[in-house]
């Protein structure tokens, strides 16, 4: 079973966003992420938050309230709460906006998931940390971004421009805007973790 987790970040295309989610996934909205579900005709099955941005949720039974001085984000809480609920594989929707602090909090909320990822309208965002297998289109660009120091030993296969037990360094833009050469890659890694960005649609 999969959870999904809805925040309270930027939705443009409500039909694309919602064709993501299967009737059988685990719905956590992060406070104002209620208010993207009911448009979206999706009943959560636990509302987390302080509740400043969520909208007429009173009727909802399932909600855990948290005081709006806190140590942590809302979304924070709902990543939180799937993993001490054994959820491995874990979505993230409208967790990127105009407010660029929460957009990288967010991004990084990766790290606390087993398997992640996060999607917007246009991307999908994985956490690279030994192997990964990113499914897609031939054509699509994909980069490869170091996140905490230099990735070591970097091999991929099914990509334009091959990496062979090669390192991309920190700060630096060598990972960006490679190219799928079939509807599937895979990266390998000897150190390092990265966030892998697939831009879905442009």
């Amino acid at each position: 079973m999969r959870a999904v987790i809805i925040g309270n970040g930027h939705i443009g295309d409500y039909g694309y966003i919602k064709s993501k989610i299967k009737d059988e996934d685990f719905i956590i909205c992060a406070d104002g992420g209620y208010n993207h579900a009911k448009k979206m005709n999706i009943h959560p099955d636990v509302l987390i938050g302080d509740f400043d941005s969520a909208k007429d949720f009173e009727n909802e039974i399932n909600r855990i309230k948290y005081p709006v001085r806190k140590d942590f984000t809302d979304g924070e809480l709902a990543v939180k709460y799937a993993a001490e609920h054994g959820y491995e594989n874990v979505l993230l929707f409208a967790m990127t906006g105009d407010r660029m602090d929460h957009s990288l909090a967010d991004v990084l909320l990766l790290l606390k998931c087993k398997n992640g990822v996060l999607i917007d309208d246009n991307n999908e965002v994985y956490l690279l940390r030994d192997k990964l297998v990113v499914n897609g289109k031939k054509g699509q660009t994909l980069s490869i971004i170091p996140i905490n120091g230099d990735v070591c030993g970097i091999v991929t296969k099914g990509l334009e421009y091959p990496l062979m037990n090669e390192n991309l360094y920190f700060g630096s833009s060598r990972g960006i805007s490679n190219v799928l050469t079939e509807n599937s890659c895979e990266i390998t890694i000897k150190s390092g973790m990265a966030l892998v960005i697939k831009v879905e649609r442009v």
